[in-house]
């Protein structure tokens, strides 16, 4: 909760601290942060923590949360990494007039992206899902002037949206199928959602989710185009936490859905094609942040790859990846906004020669490639190792993935080098501003997680014991315990990470020339899912155009009969089709003046239909109410008989002050066969209610209300009119509400006297001058 309360004050401690807002603002993330890493030596112990509170406990519904090593590393990456990113935001954005405002959104973000990962109640895992899609839509459109930016936020939104949707789905089959609503219980259950029928249908819905929200192809396009926000938008959401909320989602539930044929096709294949998408997409661009964000898409196609491959030895690949991207992607996202915050440009073909003019950046920046080319020493090394490791022994079809993982680490290895070397080296380049070290604000981020990707290395027994063993053992569902060191072992792993190497290097080498081939590539391809997502809205619109049209043509007459028609038919058919029609009363014995209210209510009716003006037929309609009051007050009801007459007196008056207003023929001039189908329709709906009326009478009464008012009317409310007590007392806020409903009609008779009573006016004032 607390980043929720950080937004609340964030744009007044902005407007209060000017520039210094963002360090002081990086106390709420680092409260986080201290709070969560009180529990590592809990969950590093193999132990849980979980607590929560019922919402709704009539439909199962618990506000949860549940701790284990995977949720303990994410919520510790977003409020870690979340303190570097607030205060980078706050020399990025120095002096923006919106500043507070994007504080607000980023720590909003932050609350969402937190209480998603801790979420342990399905519910709250949905709610968070989707608070974690409308921010990022905020942050991603923040420079809303922007044709580019407000695209881009609503693509993003709607992608991510419909795949919450799927999410949710998804959620509600799975609790249907095993009756559970909380993700530990979900856990603990063991092989139940794997056996049940409704497997393959909620493996399907929860990776629309998952898919989606992590930008797997063919739903890779997103996420590039959303680096249209600000740079530590990018560095947070799209990096280091949003992006991976799907490859939390498949690595949380992979206990309980994994381990089977569908889990362990679907997720490597589509991982396998977005990691080989994504950097060859990757190598076609020339702007720094696009550099990285299609890195970031074939990043998370490798997690979900490794996720879905079934090994203890893949899991561990996962666990570690997943850390050691974070930290090096981060830092590399800071570092591009900071070369462009300081030179005005990200285009890589445009920038040389900053090594002198930014010493701090490029060191920052060269750590964070280091890790990302996964060289020894560094964190991203162990990773891809353990990488090798799962993969390194393939059988079947497993090859493939192999090769792909190969060739997709050696081109992120040249996209790294790429965006953290040739901008530094080389004869300096014209750059739009003269480029010099940003302030501390700016490079304290990448040098810290530089930094980071370097010292988790080196102290690695450590970090496994608290992040990598409790996040493999969790999304394995039982322990595993990960040993691998910085120090390089003889075996396939080092060969084929030696082989990455040696690719990479090629490929850095000749970037220009592989550019230009994926380039001519595209070209020929023409066609892509980005353009498709263009296409596909405008046929939407198309489609909603046309049906609106149709559905929507402006008659009032086609609406009416519609609307008719579907109440005869929901008052007649279900009585009908399920034998439900009631028998027929036979006629009671009236007294005379009982036949003389119903000879009234006769000539009301005769009166409307053979009305020859509308004027006629509307003061003729208000008969059958009068008839409905005598009614009333003949059986001992005067109040509501009084009710009665006010109502249809005010009906009456205000049908004939509007259709005074309206350019209406003064007669009715329908055919007849127009006039037989109305009355056909009519009849339907008036019999369809006297047939209701008269089930209803003819169904035992249950009297249990109306010994409740009799015997609490005078002990609760103190009166002895029973009807004024339920009107006034225990229906009191309806009668608040009927009294509003009065009260705004008769505003509306005001104003339309009103309104023809300013045309006269004015007329007359016209006729004058004249």
């Amino acid at each position: 909760m607390l980043p929720f309360v950080g937004a609340l004050f964030a744009p007044l401690l902005t407007r209060v601290m000017k520039h210094n807002a963002g360090w002081v603002l990086a106390a709420v993330p680092l409260l986080v942060f201290v709070h969560f890493a009180g529990m590592l030596g809990i969950v590093g112990s193999g132990a849980t923590v979980s607590a929560g509170f019922d919402w709704a406990p009539s439909l199962g519904l618990r506000f949860s949360w549940y701790l284990d090593g995977l949720s303990l590393t994410f919520a510790l990456l977003i409020s870690g990494i979340g303190i570097l990113i607030v205060i980078y935001s706050g020399g990025y954005l120095k002096g923006h007039p919106h500043q507070g405002r994007f504080f607000s959104f980023i720590l909003l973000f932050m609350g969402a992206m937190l209480g998603l990962v801790v979420s342990d109640s399905f519910l709250m895992l949905f709610v968070y899902w989707e608070l974690t899609s409308i921010t990022s839509f905020l942050l991603i459109g923040f420079d809303h002037g922007r044709e580019a930016s407000r695209r881009a936020a609503l693509q993003a939104l709607l992608v991510t949206g419909l795949g919450g949707l799927s999410l949710l789905g998804g959620l509600l089959v799975i609790s249907q199928a095993t009756g559970v609503n909380e993700l530990s219980s979900l856990l603990a259950a063991g092989d139940a959602l794997r056996n049940s029928p409704l497997y393959l249908v909620a493996l399907i819905l929860v990776l629309g989710g998952a898919f989606t929200k992590s930008a797997q192809f063919p739903f890779h396009f997103w996420l590039p185009n959303a680096m249209e926000a600000p740079t530590p938008v990018s560095a947070y959401l799209h990096s280091a936490t949003m992006v991976k909320a799907g490859v939390y989602l498949v690595m949380r539930l992979n206990p309980a859905m994994g381990d089977t044929a569908a889990w362990e096709t679907i997720l490597p294949m589509f991982g396998g094609v977005t990691l080989a998408v994504g950097t060859l997409l990757a190598v076609r661009q020339t702007d720094l942040k696009l550099m990285l964000a299609y890195t970031t898409v074939a990043s998370l196609g490798l997690l979900v790859m490794l996720t879905g491959f079934g090994s203890d030895k893949a899991i561990e690949a996962a666990a570690l990846y997943l850390i050691a991207h974070s930290m090096f992607k981060g830092a590399l996202f800071m570092v591009a906004g900071l070369i462009d915050h300081e030179t005005g440009t990200r285009d890589i073909t445009g920038l040389r020669g900053l090594r002198k003019a930014m010493p701090v950046t490029f060191v920052a920046a060269m750590l964070a490639a280091l890790s990302m080319g996964g060289l020894p020493l560094f964190f991203g090394f162990l990773a891809k190792e353990e990488i090798y490791a799962a993969l390194g022994a393939p059988e079947g079809w497993q090859a493939a993935l192999l090769v792909v993982a190969i060739c997709g680490n050696a081109l992120m290895f040249a996209i790294g080098f790429a965006v953290a070397l040739r901008p530094f080296v080389g004869a300096a380049a014209k750059a739009p501003k003269a480029a010099h070290e940003g302030p501390m604000s700016l490079w304290l981020g990448p040098v810290v997680l530089g930094a980071s990707g370097l010292a988790a290395a080196l102290v690695s027994p450590i970090i496994h014991r608290f992040f990598s063993s409790p996040t493999a053992s969790a999304v394995a569902g039982s322990p595993v315990d990960v040993t691998i060191s910085t120090i390089p072992h003889l075996g396939v792993p080092l060969l084929l990470s030696g082989l990455t190497v040696a690719l990479g290097v090629a490929a850095y080498l000749g970037l220009d020339r592989l550019r230009g081939a994926m380039v001519g590539v595209l070209k020929t391809i023409g066609w892509g899912p980005d353009q498709g997502f263009d296409q596909a809205l405008r046929g939407l619109l198309r489609l909603a155009t046309g049906l609106t049209r149709v559905i929507h043509n402006g008659r009032l007459d086609i609406y009416m009969t519609v609307t008719f028609i579907a109440v005869a038919a929901a008052l007649l058919l279900p009585m009908m089709l399920f034998d439900e029609l009631p028998s027929i009363p036979s006629i009671p014995e009236f007294r005379f003046y009982e036949w003389g209210v119903l000879a009234i209510a006769v000539i009301g009716v005769a009166a409307v239909v053979h009305a020859r003006s509308r004027l006629t037929a509307i003061v003729s309609l208000g008969i059958q109410g009068f008839a409905v009051a005598l009614l009333y007050m003949l059986f001992g009801a005067p109040d509501l008989s009084f009710t009665q007459f006010m109502v249809e007196t005010l009906s009456v008056v205000i049908l004939a002050l509007v259709m005074t207003r309206l350019r209406l023929a003064p007669t009715d001039h329908r055919p007849f066969g127009q006039k037989l189908v109305d009355m056909a329709i009519a009849g339907a709906c008036g019999a369809g209610f006297a047939l209701l009326l008269l089930k209803v009478t003819q169904l035992p009464f249950d009297d249990r209300l109306s010994q409740f008012f009799n015997t609490y009317s005078k002990t609760i409310a103190h009166g002895r009119n029973v009807v004024n007590v339920i009107i006034v007392d225990f229906r009191g806020l309806d009668t608040l509400g009927e009294i509003a409903v009065v009260m705004v009609t008769g505003l509306a008779i005001l104003a339309l006297v009103r309104i023809r009573s300013k045309k006269v006016e004015v007329r007359a004032t016209v006729a004058e001058e004249a």
